[in-house]
């Protein structure tokens, strides 16, 4: 029988910088993602997707199953094809309580994922985070690019409130744009 490396990350990269007060004053911190975060990440991909296959009614084993293989899968696509990219861990008071995987780019930049653990959604976090890098990518000249999903539209409000505008919509995915303002 074959076995599968385990799961791992890109060396760490050095562009974590200062956070702004509206994280850390809430006790937020950012750190580069290490194999060690593999089990936690699973575990919040699992949170996260399994309400969208709960009317399956699968057991418990069998989604768990799936929701794991599918984490693999997008973990594996996301170091195959972002490779370059930031892979952090949001940790709150030292805990982790999401992921934010950002691609800095010389064009604009690029946020792969920011998914948040659920007890932290609602709280002006993710805002706040994604506030930070616009803030960075403008200071460099650049704007910034992401996906969501079609039927997540609090995600897609979320983005139009801090200015991303649609520019294409796929069958399962909407890809946006953040130009900052010239001046």
């Amino acid at each position: 029988m074959h076995s599968a490396a385990p799961l791992s990350f890109p060396q760490e990269r050095s562009g974590i910088g200062p956070l702004p007060a509206s994280l850390s004053g809430r006790g937020i911190g950012l750190r580069a993602a290490c194999g060690e975060d593999i089990d936690w990440l699973r575990l919040l991909y699992r949170d996260l997707r399994a309400p969208e296959f709960a009317e399956l009614g699968w057991p418990q084993s069998a989604l768990h199953a799936f929701l794991d293989q599918q984490f693999m899968l997008q973990h594996v696509h996301y170091l195959r094809h972002y490779g370059e990219a930031e892979f952090l861990i949001v940790e709150q008071a030292g805990r982790p309580v999401g992921r934010f995987y950002l691609l800095r780019e010389a064009r604009e930049h690029l946020l792969v994922d920011i998914s948040l653990a659920p007890a932290s959604c609602g709280q002006g976090l993710g805002g706040a985070l994604i506030a930070m890098a616009q803030q960075e990518a403008a200071a460099l000249g650049r704007g910034m690019r992401l996906h969501v999903e079609s039927a997540n539209t609090a995600a897609q409000q979320l983005y139009d409130r801090l200015g991303f505008r649609v520019v294409e919509a796929l069958p399962t995915h909407i890809m946006m744009r953040w130009t900052p303002a010239q001046g």
